[in-house]
């Protein structure tokens, strides 16, 4: 049996984890990303211990130049996952109401506009055909939800880890054995891989780093595995033959072996976010899986959930919050009211970078204010 045929009686009760998890996700791309950056510069030059928690701070919110993993490169497979598991908690419901081949149209309209703004969010149409990016951050989570959706409501959990190994490991086969031109095979450096060379010979548009772009075209394969990795864990959260505690003992096992997996595959296959090897995907599938398994313990088995209101909040509106930071950002609104003068004075009174701490702080605040509103009123701005 499909697991979309699942009857809708067991896919009803609404699973607070997975919103709060998406909250999470988000909060550190509108603006607490940018107040630990602040805060990092704050605690410069104020003794070896303050200098040393403010730099591992700033280190951990910034990309690795190349090989390697640091929290800022956990954030976007994170959401890839977790719009994998919400694909098991909505789309049962919809082919109940609306039937299988609805649900498949409803996918590929919410894909398709996924996409468009992904490429709005980017500058749209604003520059010259050669200057459009059409890949990107949206595009890629339109890319991985089409893909991961299909396969989720014609195939069983079988068949899905059978999708699964395939993307992984033949994306594995294609980027040792197939040699690039005038490079050869089994390489992995920067402008020196398949997955660039196939970018910069046949990605039209603008790319991200000028010769390759982190969200390319080959990329995307084993993306679609990080967001399948998701269904997975969401059939697991759904299975009514297991207790609460056995599926957070299970994520936290499959995740502890996914990370260590991912870690040693890097040894031949490294761990590179920007062309998201498939040891990538197993490490930041792991570290997904086991913060999972944590917000349901703690939220969803034991109640503990008045801490995870702004979570939940926040992951309720993901996409439209993310959209409007994209686009206007919360921060420059906020140096609205505490940029200029009022910020020069605080890094006088107190440490340079407090000012700009503060309107990141503020930023965050109003964020979480309007996504508190959304959500008080029922208003899903969904796509």
């Amino acid at each position: 049996m499909r697991y979309a045929d699942v009857p809708l009686a067991l896919q009803t009760r609404r699973v607070v984890s997975v919103d709060a998890l998406r909250g999470f996700n988000i909060f550190w791309i509108i603006g607490a990303d940018g107040a630990i950056w602040a805060l990092d510069r704050m605690l410069r030059d104020k003794g070896p211990p303050l200098s040393s928690i403010g730099g591992f701070l700033g280190t951990q919110m910034s990309h690795v130049a190349w090989e390697g993993f640091r929290f800022y490169d956990f954030i976007f497979p994170l959401f890839i996952f977790v719009t994998g598991v919400s694909i098991v908690l909505a789309l049962p419901r919809l082919v109940e109401r609306e039937g299988r081949v609805q649900a498949h149209l409803h996918v590929l309209r919410r894909a398709l506009l996924l996409y468009l703004l992904g490429v709005i969010f980017y500058g749209g149409i604003s520059q010259h055909w050669s200057d459009i990016r059409f890949v990107g951050v949206l595009q890629r989570i339109a890319i991985c939800y089409l893909f991961a959706s299909f396969l989720f409501l014609n195939f069983d959990r079988g068949g899905l880890i059978v999708a699964l190994v395939a993307l992984l490991g033949g994306y594995w086969a294609l980027m040792t054995f197939m040699p690039v031109p005038g490079i050869g095979a089994g390489s992995f450096g920067p402008d020196a891989n398949l997955a660039n060379w196939i970018d910069a010979h046949y990605l039209p548009g603008r790319l991200w780093n000028k010769t390759r772009d982190p969200e390319g075209l080959l990329s995307t394969l084993p993306a679609i595995g990080t967001c399948l990795l998701g269904v997975l864990a969401g059939l697991l959260l759904k299975d009514e033959h297991l207790t609460s505690t056995q599926k957070t003992l299970w994520l936290i096992g499959a995740g502890t072996v996914m990370a260590l997996v991912g870690y040693l595959w890097g040894l031949q296959f490294p761990v590179i976010k920007a062309i998201w090897t498939s040891s990538f995907v197993l490490v930041a599938a792991g570290y997904s899986a086991i913060l999972l398994a944590v917000l349901h313990q703690v939220i969803d088995v034991w109640g503990w959930k008045a801490w995870a209101t702004i979570f939940v909040w926040v992951g309720a509106n993901a996409i439209t919050l993310y959209f409007i930071n994209g686009i206007a950002g919360f921060e420059p609104f906020a140096l609205r009211f505490v940029g200029g003068d009022v910020s020069a004075w605080l890094d006088r009174m107190i440490t340079p970078g407090t000012g700009l701490f503060v309107a990141h702080i503020l930023g965050l605040v109003l964020a979480i204010a309007l996504a508190g509103f959304l959500y008080r009123r029922r208003i899903f701005l969904r796509v």
